[in-house]
């Protein structure tokens, strides 16, 4: 009897094109990226990417928009676990065994990603969206932590979703730049610096 061939489903597809172009995207940079390169690292045929993705640049807002669900799953998930402003961001600086979420791994790409969308006019609507996302998950994960820790945030949730994701993605830009001066947890000891100016000392 021949034996009958599996084909991966279109999330398998997907998630395979993902882990592949995040690889050849760190590796080459992602300008510099084919498709044909993506299809080869994820051992797939050209069809195989474009009966998913019209153009890299639709693969590079579909990897941003499958790292931004992961992360509010995640995320929100970490927060309920960790009540605790301190013991969030400690659980934050050792969230690394994500392999279901390439671009986790590798906050510098998504920087590149970013700016590379950034440059298609017509997507950057859709990257837009997915700051606001971001910013309201981060806003409402630090106003329940804070609450949790006794203090009542003085500014709305949205605002302090906006200053850290800034500050978050300047520190990834700094890294970039001057990588001695800018270690790899230096968001999260940035938010422990915060959270001690706004949380009083415990007796």
């Amino acid at each position: 009897m021949s034996r009958e061939r599996v084909r991966p489903t279109r999330d398998e597809t997907r998630r395979r094109l993902f882990q592949a172009a995040a690889q050849v995207f760190a590796e080459q940079g992602v300008g510099a990226t084919t498709v044909e390169q993506v299809t080869s690292a994820a051992g797939f045929t050209r069809g195989a990417f474009y009966s998913n993705f019209a153009t890299k640049e639709e693969l590079a807002v579909a990897m941003l928009e499958d790292h931004l669900a992961r992360s509010q799953t995640h995320n929100r998930e970490l927060a309920r676990h960790h009540p605790d402003t301190a013991d969030l961001v400690d659980a934050l600086r050792h969230d690394t065994d994500r392999h279901d979420d390439p671009l986790h791994l590798n906050p510098l790409l998504q920087v590149e990603l970013m700016l590379y969308v950034a440059r298609t006019p017509e997507l950057r609507p859709v990257l837009g969206e997915h700051l606001r996302t971001m910013r309201t998950l981060v806003g409402e994960i630090v106003t329940s932590t804070l609450r949790a820790s006794g203090i009542e945030p003085s500014v709305e949730a949205e605002q302090l979703g906006t200053i850290l994701v800034a500050l978050e993605d300047g520190l990834r830009l700094h890294r970039i730049i001057d990588p001695d001066s800018t270690p790899p947890d230096a968001f999260f000891t940035a938010l422990e610096t915060l959270g001690r100016l706004v949380t009083p000392p415990r007796s």
